[in-house]
């Protein structure tokens, strides 16, 4: 099948003090339709980023953008600022990390989806009214009727999730971006929002693009799994793949750093160090400073993202031994 979302070697760099901060490096990523891929990494990774730019809502400038992002074939980068408005919302939609943030907090939430849909879709008022009732119900808060009267600091940090959720999904997009959508809520929340967002997959068959670093949440939702490391792709597979067998130290690392039930006597690991600053990347692999499997090659050589077996690929020079070690 040919992807719904294809991103192709997307380059996002801000102007710094001294000089370009290279925040994205040449990622590429293809999205099928009814599959989820996340995007796993560690705060500064990236991914954010990478999700802005695909959804349209950087501004250029700053951030210069250069590559290829296209939906159903069709290019995203060239548009007019005005089709782009069309694009986003209609055909990708996007939950963001801070809900209190994202909503106004002056207009009530019943305000905020009638203008979507009054505006977007052309409805009468009495129309989007009714609309909005059908979301809200959808996104299992009770009494939906009566909440769209509510303005968003009178619901929990689970409720407005929710309602992030409704408002991406109204003009029912082919692809929903959830950048961090459980972050700062209990894990019981967490996994009630993550629930309701693959239930509403299932039902529409649209393409989830799930950015995170919550490794339980991944597991649980996945399908496919692209781990960004200083604005690169470094491993990419399936998600059996990955928790399987990773190929790279990195997602080595990261899965090292998970707590298990069955090890509640070891230390917890953590990846030493810090990961590098955009603005001054090392030579070499950038993970290199970090890296258990050090030799002299990653000091001085970036490894390319190659293919591995199976259709997975990882940017590491020593790939084959990472994996052959991680499967013994």
């Amino acid at each position: 099948m040919d992807p719904l979302l294809q991103v192709t070697d997307l380059w996002v760099s801000f102007p710094g003090a001294s000089g370009p901060v290279r925040a994205v490096n040449g990622v590429s990523l293809t999205l099928q339709a009814g599959r989820t891929l996340a995007i796993l990494g560690e705060s500064g990774s990236g991914k954010s980023v990478t999700a802005q730019a695909v959804m349209g809502i950087l501004d250029s400038p700053p951030a210069r953008i250069t590559g290829a992002v296209t939906l159903r074939g069709r290019e995203l980068l060239t548009l007019t600022p005005k089709q782009r408005d069309r694009v986003s919302g209609e055909e990708i939609g996007m939950v963001f990390q801070d809900s209190m943030a994202a909503l106004n907090p002056v207009f009530t939430v019943g305000d905020q989806l009638t203008e979507l849909l009054r505006v977007r879709r052309g409805m009468s008022r009495a129309d989007a009214r009714r609309r909005a009732v059908e979301l809200v119900d959808r996104v299992r808060i009770p009494a939906a009727k009566d909440r769209l009267r509510d303005y968003p600091h009178q619901f929990s940090g689970g409720m407005r999730q929710r309602i992030m959720i409704a408002l991406a999904i109204a003009l029912e997009p082919a692809v929903l971006i959830a950048d961090e959508p459980t972050t700062a809520l209990d894990v019981t929340v967490q996994a009630q929002v993550m629930e309701l967002i693959a239930e509403i997959q299932r039902d529409s068959g649209m393409a989830l693009l799930l950015i995170t670093h919550d490794l339980g949440v991944v597991a649980e939702v996945a399908d496919d799994v692209a781990v960004m490391y200083a604005g690169r792709i470094v491993e990419r597979g399936t998600v059996e793949q990955i928790f399987d067998g990773p190929a790279h130290p990195y997602t080595e690392g990261l899965l090292a750093s998970m707590p298990r039930i069955d090890r509640r006597d070891e230390q917890l690991y953590a990846i030493p160090g810090a990961p590098p600053n955009p603005a001054r990347l090392p030579g070499g692999c950038p993970f290199h400073l970090r890296c258990p499997r050090l030799t002299e090659e990653c000091r001085i050589v970036l490894p390319p993202l190659e293919p591995l077996p199976r259709g997975r690929a990882s940017a590491c020079h020593h790939r084959t031994e990472v994996l052959h070690a991680t499967q013994r």
